[in-house]
């Protein structure tokens, strides 16, 4: 099928795209990265009377560090996320997961902040915002507000985010030194969408776990954080964890929501995630250990 008729307009500014969004609501689409997008035009899943292409906003366009947070603008493409932005974990940690989304030709147009916009459960940076207790930038006809992570995913593909508004950056809190990152993911072929994910950060202290972020993709109608988990592992020491460790992807799995698939049934997909959590965080303990036992640099 071909895209039913619409008009195009190729907003110059945020202001520009957000008026145009203010006149026609939910009848206009915001074009960024598209590779969703173009897919549901393509099979007339939706149907918009305006498509708002915002490429050519400049405001949109770069990353850099502010308060304490690495902020990505709405049009960092996921390639973009490929080597690390920021000499700080979670630069690593996005560079990571990048090459996990779909596949480089898509990677090189879709956006994080769409895939965030868009919402899908089993998106990697769905389950990174909620990790890392993002916040998500918005413009709309009453100006500008931030949403926590935690607040916007309201389902597959509803966020909190009106139809007037035009997402314009995402915010990531920095970890520092100390902390050490983990993913891990099982899909059924390259490329295609996460059966399931898990993404931790650890800080490490005095070698015990001064804390702890564990959140999974694909294990509910929306990302799901894993906080009894992580309580679970505060205070553990390093260096005897192996039990915590194994506890924790046993309270993930319990605190996760999966639905039944053709390819896996319920109970399956919570051993999945469990397994799944495990390996994430046997990642992030090392790397953590890794960074304290690294000799300096010019010696050894």
């Amino acid at each position: 099928m071909k895209p039913a008729p619409f008009a195009y307009q190729a907003a110059r500014s945020v202001d520009e795209a957000v008026a145009s969004l203010d006149e026609h609501g939910s009848a206009a689409k915001v074009l960024a990265g598209g590779q969703s997008l173009m897919l549901d035009l393509h099979y007339r899943r939706t149907r918009p009377a305006l498509l708002v292409d915002v490429n050519g906003v400049e405001e949109l366009v770069g990353h850099g560090v502010e308060d304490g947070h690495l902020v990505l603008g709405a049009l960092v493409r996921h390639a973009d996320l490929e080597r690390p932005v920021v000499e700080d974990p979670v630069g690593a940690l996005l560079a990571r997961i990048a090459p996990y989304v779909a596949h480089p030709p898509i990677r090189a147009r879709g956006t994080f902040a769409g895939s965030l916009a868009w919402a899908h459960p089993a998106a990697e940076w769905c389950a990174v915002a909620v990790a890392l207790d993002a916040e998500i930038g918005l413009h709309g006809p009453s100006g500008r507000r931030v949403v926590a992570a935690a607040e916007w995913f309201h389902g597959p593909h509803r966020t909190d985010r009106t139809a007037q508004e035009l997402v314009t950056e995402v915010r990531l809190p920095l970890l520092g030194a100390g902390t050490g990152i983990g993913f891990a993911e099982h899909r059924r072929t390259h490329g295609s969408f996460a059966f399931a994910a898990a993404v931790a950060a650890v800080g490490v202290a005095e070698d015990r776990i001064a804390w702890a972020r564990i959140a999974m993709a694909n294990a509910g109608p929306v990302p799901v954080r894993a906080t009894t988990a992580e309580r679970a592992l505060a205070g553990q020491s390093v260096a005897s964890c192996d039990g915590a460790v194994s506890e924790a992807g046993a309270a993930a799995a319990r605190e996760a929501d999966p639905r039944p698939e053709p390819h896996g049934s319920v109970e399956y997909r919570r051993h999945v995630l469990a397994v799944l959590v495990r390996r994430s965080l046997r990642q992030a303990l090392g790397s953590a250990t890794a960074q304290v036992t690294r000799p300096p640099a010019g010696r050894g």
